[in-house]
């Protein structure tokens, strides 16, 4: 039975992964031979790609989870890192007012009053 082109390169970008569910090893061996051997028949393929959707699908909402956690934290170091460049700033200001009060009072010592 002649084969869709899009499944033969379906085929061959999950052969690029490595894989260790046992169904989906399986199946893309089997899938992979009946390719090669032009004989990739309807059962088989709705076999195949099942396989392939559910172990897929998992690793997708797997990679989502951890996205979504990786933003939160982005967004919590995004927020550290104003609150301290905002005390950092506050802490500048308190230097610079503070010297300009001790600049005063040793120009003060130092002309006698």
């Amino acid at each position: 039975m002649p084969f869709d082109p899009h499944l033969e390169r379906l085929v061959r970008r999950v052969a690029e992964f490595h894989i260790t569910d046992r169904t989906v090893k399986d199946a893309q061996s089997a899938m992979s031979a009946a390719i090669e051997a032009g004989d990739a028949d309807t059962q088989l393929t709705s076999r195949y790609l099942k396989a392939v959707y559910r172990y897929f699908s998992g690793f997708e909402r797997e990679a989502r989870v951890h996205l979504r956690d990786l933003d939160g934290r982005l967004e919590h170091l995004h927020q550290v890192l104003f609150n301290l460049t905002a005390e950092r700033g506050v802490a500048a200001k308190r230097i610079e007012a503070t010297q300009a009060v001790l600049a005063d009072i040793d120009a003060l010592e130092r002309s006698g009053t």
